[in-house]
């Protein structure tokens, strides 16, 4: 199991900590609304506590009905590590409420309920087998993927302007809201050697009402998007309280550009280019 740190100045009691905390965020993740720092309340507050307090997010939404579909990976770009203080990739499940898959390349979503949106255009992927651990060759993960699609991932943070700690974010739900998978392309295993070089280069254009707004590339996900699904395996497989990756799970491997805010009324688009067959995703959001 995932245990969490003593606090010697605070005394709190780890049991406590994480059933309050768990509820405060999901009822946060449930209004849209703002809570106040954890770390400030708990010196000692820190990664097995995060991780500790997602496990009770998981169980609480099971118990509720939802279905956990795969995993998001945020934090895997780097560039944006110092905007936000973090220090790490996090993870966190999907669930059927948070997942939304595009007609055609289109998809419309709600912002109701959300909490200082950004939006985050990456790579996403099911699985066709578990990955392997402490793999660090690309072409041999690939072996365990069936898919690859566009996503959109729609993060958003319950702590004012963004300010926290990593390990805050972590049990944020790792920021997960929403995911929007574009039209998958199939993986065929006698050309993962072009596939893994692809995906390294791409590049990906993020425009908001035809404006483009940045760009980024495959690489910027922990030098590679296999590289991201390594971090998960590798992490997961240390992690007891959680369920080793398998068939059929949908990942999401991290922003490849900066994560812009979001607001109802606008539509947002990507385009990938050297990517064969993957098309971008136009997504316009409502109140």
């Amino acid at each position: 199991m995932v245990h969490l740190r003593k606090s010697a100045s605070k005394g709190f009691k780890k049991a406590m900590l994480t059933t309050d905390i768990a509820t405060e965020l999901l009822a946060a993740w449930d209004a849209g609304r703002i809570v106040p720092s954890i770390a400030a309340r708990y010196a000692a507050f820190h990664w097995d506590d995060a991780y500790a307090i997602s496990a009770e997010l998981i169980k609480r939404r099971r118990a509720r009905g939802e279905k956990t579909l795969g995993r998001k990976i945020g934090f895997t770009n780097r560039n944006i590590w110092p905007q936000y203080g973090a220090t790490s990739p996090i993870w966190h499940p999907i669930y059927d409420r948070t997942i939304v898959y595009a007609n055609d390349g289109k998809a419309t979503l709600s912002l109701a309920h959300s909490s200082q949106p950004l939006i985050e255009p990456e790579t996403a992927f099911k699985l066709r087998g578990p990955v392997p651990v402490n793999c660090r060759d690309p072409v041999e993960i690939l072996r365990a993927i069936e898919w690859v699609a566009p996503s959109f991932e729609i993060v958003c943070c319950h702590f004012a302007d963004w300010k926290c700690t990593p390990a805050e974010f972590a049990a944020d739900f790792s920021l997960h809201w929403r995911l929007v998978v574009g039209t998958p392309v199939s993986i065929n295993p006698d050309q993962l050697t072009a596939l893994t070089k692809q995906l390294r280069d791409c590049s990906v254009t993020l425009s908001n009402n035809g404006n483009v707004m940045d760009r980024g590339q495959g690489s910027n996900a922990l030098d590679h998007p296999a590289l991201a699904l390594a971090f998960l395996a590798d992490i997961v497989a240390t992690q007891a309280a959680f369920d080793p990756l398998a068939a059929g799970e949908i990942i999401t491997t991290g922003t490849l550009t900066a994560a812009l805010p979001v607001k109802a009324g606008e539509t947002w688009q990507s385009r990938y280019e050297g990517l064969p067959g993957v098309r971008g995703i136009e997504l316009r959001f409502t109140a």
